[in-house]
């Protein structure tokens, strides 16, 4: 077999992992972004001032230590000591805040009570929700390690895309990705419409030429190089740029035609239709076993095209949320209730899932059906509520330590404004985060690592390298992507041009 042939087999016919194993695996990130905190506030009660020393080489350090290593390690020489490890993770930050909250207890002479129930009645302030942001930035990391990670030996084939049926870690970083997007969609953010419906959905279309001219970028490179291909994940000529443009630009016109408020109930009814189609037609026949692509344009691509109801369900379901999430809170008990919320929604959509699965059939990301919909909404909110109970645990350490330095979290509303902290070197510790970093620029980042993986791909041999070396390129991979969106956040360049 050739090159090619090789690398497509290798990433074809698998069958993904237990939702057990991908829904364990969420602690990981939440884990490790208590674990940065608690380090800047140790540091903090140490020196009593932050940043770091040598803040512009330290802070990406730490973060990327802290934050991007862990997440490559997990999929690859740590894979099957997971739960071992986040165990002993959770530990350590346990024992860590215990030591943090004592210091505070001797220091005040309030009982621990009576400091829980400040707490939960402080008023908090916040530019952007925290953990929507932090959602957002570690699907992207994610998934930038795992499109490079997926070609090494090293990574399990159990968290690879699946062919037809299963759940692989990929498979949810697909959903994911979408809903990541539609939680801070214009409609999320209530922003109104002016003008006319019409000129509003024009201009919809006209915002996604940035993801149609990636995706003919992305198809062109692919054909004149001979790059291998799964061509059962979206089609011949398809790709995810193409999904991400037309869902947007669909569930854009369907927010706008349709009665605001409950795009929920959109998102059931379209995912319920088409689930429908492939339980009473030939749709799922056609979608998993007709390999005749040289037929038409339909059949080339019909993944990619077919999909596309699942993922716009998925995108009005993220909507749905983020309408809910982006509502004004003022105290740390309302942001409590809204995480208790999101569990609640979370636990309800797996029970969702498991009858789906048992009345119907399993989750299929080739055919985007009604139980992937459901799975990715549901793994979507556990995650997002991991990741906000993380912000809680890093806002209570904030209280406890008077550290009021650290980034990418909620912080207490200030009796008086007063400006933004600011270092020795006169650089504010908010553009030292990596986190922030990516999030600037996310589009970019996402592009970078695809362009790093192609690369990657013609200089390697990914096949036949050892772990040790194959965990060595993918840290070197990723501390280029991070290097690179760091710099432009560091100089305050925001990638937009459309």
């Amino acid at each position: 077999m050739a090159q090619k042939e090789v690398k497509e087999a290798f990433v074809s016919n698998l069958n993904g992992t237990s939702l057990g194993e991908v829904t364990f695996g969420s602690f990981l990130a939440p884990v490790c972004l208590i674990h940065r905190a608690f380090i800047l506030v140790l540091y903090y009660q140490a020196k009593g001032t932050l940043p770091l020393p040598l803040p512009l080489i330290s802070h990406l350090l730490l973060d990327f230590s802290l934050l991007v290593l862990p997440l490559v390690l997990s999929c690859t020489i740590l894979s099957d000591v997971l739960l071992q490890v986040i165990v002993c993770l959770t530990f350590l930050s346990a024992c860590v805040l215990c030591y943090i909250c004592r210091t505070s207890f001797q220091s005040s002479a309030l009982q621990p009570q009576k400091i829980v129930s400040n707490f939960l009645q402080c008023s908090v302030q916040f530019h952007q929700v925290p953990f929507v942001t932090l959602f957002r930035v570690f699907v992207n990391v994610k998934t930038a390690i795992s499109i490079l990670a997926v070609d090494f030996s090293v990574f399990p084939r159990r968290y690879a895309k699946t062919e037809t049926y299963g759940t692989g870690v990929m498979d949810f970083g697909v959903g994911a990705f979408v809903f990541a997007n539609a939680l801070v969609s214009p409609e999320a953010r209530r922003r109104e419409v002016t003008g006319s419906k019409m000129s509003h959905i024009t201009k919809q279309i006209q915002s996604v030429w940035p993801l149609l001219a990636l995706g003919l970028g992305r198809l062109v490179s692919i054909k004149m190089t001979g790059y291998h291909e799964h061509v059962t994940e979206y089609g011949i000529h398809w790709n995810f740029f193409f999904t991400l443009a037309i869902v947007r630009v669909l569930a854009s016109v369907l927010l706008v035609v349709l009665p605001a408020g409950q795009p929920w109930l959109f998102a059931l009814l379209i995912s319920g239709c088409h689930q429908f189609a492939l339980e009473t037609t030939e749709l799922k026949t056609f979608l998993m076993h007709n390999r005749d692509r040289s037929k038409d344009f339909v059949h080339a691509n019909k993944e990619g095209i077919f999909s596309i109801a699942g993922y716009v369900s998925i995108y009005l379901a993220g909507v749905q949320i983020g309408l809910y999430v982006m509502q004004q809170r003022h105290q740390v008990k309302d942001c409590l209730k809204m995480l208790f919320t999101l569990s609640l929604g979370s636990l309800l959509s797996y029970a969702a899932l498991f009858a789906c699965q048992t009345l119907m059939e399993p989750v299929s990301r080739r055919s985007a059906n009604l139980p992937f919909v459901i799975w990715s909404v549901a793994q979507s909110l556990f995650f997002m509520s991991l990741l906000g109970l993380a912000d809680m645990v890093i806002l209570f350490s904030k209280g406890a330590s008077a550290c009021r330095f650290l980034p990418s979290s909620m912080s207490f509303l200030e009796k008086k404004k007063t400006d933004s902290p600011v270092s020795r070197s006169g650089v504010k510790v908010e553009r030292l985060c990596l986190i922030q970093a990516v999030s600037r620029n996310q589009l970019v980042f996402f592009l970078l690592s695809n362009v790093m993986t192609g690369a990657t791909n013609a200089v390697v041999d990914t096949l036949s390298c050892s772990s040790s070396f194959s965990v060595c390129v993918l840290l070197s991979y990723m501390l280029v992507n991070c290097l690179v969106i760091y710099v432009l956040h560091i100089c305050e360049i925001t990638v937009k041009f459309w």
